[in-house]
């Protein structure tokens, strides 16, 4: 099983951007499809972006499409999530998730992943 470690996060005015990291440790991190959720206070958990095994495609949410950028570090095992162009809508803990095995139409369901971290806590103030 692979651990997860999410850093990155903080407090950000609109309009600025944070780049979160997440550190995988325990398991093959090149074999496993990576991606972000996050869930804002009274909100369920929504799928953020996804990034296939070996690097072989990335996926985002409609919401933060041309704002967020996912990218990969197979060597240091490392998961990143760029984010620009911050709203407040934004603000919520982010999370970074694993799965050894997804189909592209699964890839943005919480229940695909079976490896979670403890999340990081981004806040976009107005």
């Amino acid at each position: 099983q692979v651990q997860l470690v999410e850093s990155g996060g903080g407090l950000v005015q609109a309009g600025g951007s944070l780049r979160l990291s997440c550190a995988a440790s325990g398991g093959n991190f090149r074999s496993y499809d990576m991606a972000w959720f996050r869930q804002a206070p009274g909100k369920e958990r929504e799928f953020v972006s996804a990034i296939r095994k070996y690097g072989g495609g990335t996926y985002y949410a409609d919401s933060v499409k041309g704002r967020f950028t996912i990218s990969r570090d197979n060597a240091k095992s490392t998961l990143s999530l760029q984010m620009n162009g911050l709203k407040p809508e934004d603000t919520a803990v982010y999370y970074c998730a694993a799965s050894s095995s997804t189909i592209t139409s699964t890839l943005g369901r919480s229940r695909s992943y079976a490896n979670w971290g403890q999340g990081t806590q981004v806040t976009v103030s107005s």
